[in-house]
C-alpha cells in the first residue's frame, strides 16, 4: 500500500501497533535488505528491539542508532544496546556533544523494478507503552525524496558521509532554524500580497529567542498567529503594537499532548511540517532532530482541519496565556463545547481514510 500512498497516525487514537507491524514485516520479509533504526525511548520489552533483532538473525543488515542520553531511560536504553550489539546489529551510540532525538526508521527493500526505500518518521519515541498515553504523529511512506534523505542523515549519524543540505527534510543542528525563520517571513511577505497570511504552530515548548522575535514580526506585519504550547512558552501574546494577532493556549487533558505541527498558509499553497523539534535552543542547535513536510493534498486537508484546527478551538480543556504571563481557563461561552480530545476520540481514524 505504501506504493501507491503515504499514510499518516495518530496515536492513541490510532494503534502503535502498525509501526511494530512495519518493522516486524521487515525484519521477515525475504526482499528486505537492511534496516536503519533510531532509538531514544525503547522502554522495557520493547517490540522493535525485538524485530530488529529478529531481523538481524534473518540475514538483513540492521544498523540502530541507541540515545543513552534520554533522561529516564539510560539504564532501558544500555541494555538494548548490548542486546543488539550480541544479535550482530550495527549500534551506534550519538554523536559527541549532541542528542540525537530524531525519530525514523528506514527499510531498504529489493524489488522487480529496483530498490525501494520505505521510511517511518514520527513526532514521538517508539515505544508502544507511551503511545498509547502520549498523542503523537506518525507518518508511513515511500516518497523517494524523503527516504533518501532519511538515507542521507542515517549515513551522516553512523559516520559515513557528512551531509548539510537535504532535499525535503530541515534537520538541526544544520539550518532548521534558519529554514523556520526563511518561511515565517515567507509568509509575512505572502500576507503583504494576500492578507491573509495564517501561521499555526503546535508544540511542547517555545523558548528559542529568534523564532520568537520572528513571530512577534508576523505579528506586527498582520499576521495571523495560532500557537498551541503545551508547556514552558517565552512569547508573550497580545502585547499592544507587538503581538496583537498572536494567541496562545495549552490542552491539558486525558493524554498528554506531545506532536510538533507547523502550519504556513503560504497564500494557499499550504506548508505543514511535523516533526521531533520545539522551538528551543537545546533542540535546533544541540539535538539531532528532523521536521518532515506533509504534502499529500488529503493528509494535509485532514491533518490541518481535523487535528491541528481542532487543538486551536479546544474550549474545554484549553488555557489561554495572557499577556501578563498568567493562563486563564478557556469557557465556551456561546460556543459549542469542544474537547478536542474527546472529539478525536469519537472520529479516530478519520486522518486516514480515503474522501
Amino acid at each position: 500500500m505504501l506504493k501507491q500512498r503515504s499514510v499518516l497516525l495518530y496515536h492513541p487514537y490510532d494503534s502503535f501497533s502498525p509501526v511494530v507491524d512495519f518493522v516486524r514485516a521487515a525484519a521477515r520479509d525475504p526482499d528486505v535488505l537492511a534496516i536503519k533504526q533510531t532509538l531514544y525511548r525503547a522502554g522495557p520489552n520493547s517490540p522493535i528491539v525485538a524485530a530488529l533483532m529478529e531481523a538481524r538473525e534473518n540475514g538483513k543488515q540492521v544498523s540502530a542508532l541507541v540515545e543513552l542520553k534520554a533522561r529516564f531511560d539510560e539504564e532501558n536504553n544500555i541494555v538494548w544496546a548490548r542486546a543488539l550489539e550480541q544479535a550482530g546489529v550495527h549500534v551506534v551510540y550519538g554523536l559527541l556533544g549532541l542528542k540525537v532525538h530524531a525519530k525514523m526508521c528506514l527499510v531498504v527493500r529489493r524489488e522487480a523494478d529496483g530498490i525501494r526505500c520505505y521510511a517511518h518518521l514520527g513526532t514521538g519515541n517508539y515505544n508502544p507503552v507511551t503511545a498509547r498515553i502520549y498523542t503523537d504523529l506518525g507518518y508511513l511512506t515511500s516518497d523517494p525524496e524523503v527516504a533518501a534523505d532519511v538515507a542521507d542523515l542515517f549515513n551522516a549519524l553512523t559516520g559515513y558521509s557528512r551531509k548539510d543540505e537535504y532535499r525535503k527534510l530541515l534537520v538541526a543542528p544544520g539550518r532548521m532554524r534558519q529554514q523556520i525563520l526563511e518561511l515565517i517571513q515567507r509568509e509575512i511577505e505572502q500576507h503583504q500580497k494576500t492578507g491573509d497570511g495564517h501561521l499555526a504552530f503546535k508544540m511542547n515548548a517555545l523558548v528559542d529567542k529568534a523564532c520568537i522575535k520572528a513571530l512577534y514580526g508576523a505579528s506586527q506585519a498582520g499576521v495571523k498567529v495560532e500557537l498551541s504550547v503545551r508547556g514552558i512558552c517565552c512569547l508573550r501574546p497580545g502585547v499592544p503594537g507587538i503581538s496583537d494577532n498572536i494567541t496562545v493556549s495549552s490542552v491539558v487533558g486525558r493524554f498528554l499532548e506531545h506532536p510538533r505541527i507547523y502550519y504556513f498558509r503560504n497564500g494557499g499553497q499550504e506548508t505543514i511540517f511535523l516533526g521531533s523539534a520545539d522551538l528551543m535552543p537545546r533542540n535546533l542547535s544541540h539535538r539531532v532532530e528532523v521536521l518532515f513536510p506533509i504534502e499529500d493534498s488529503r493528509l494535509k486537508v485532514a491533518l490541518r482541519d481535523e487535528i491541528l484546527f481542532v487543538s486551536l478551538r479546544d474550549n474545554v480543556q484549553a488555557r489561554r496565556l495572557r499577556a501578563d504571563g498568567e493562563y486563564e481557563r478557556v469557557m465556551p461561552g456561546n460556543d459549542e463545547p469542544l474537547d478536542s480530545q474527546r472529539v478525536r476520540l469519537a472520529q479516530r481514524g478519520s486522518w486516514h481514510l480515503d474522501e
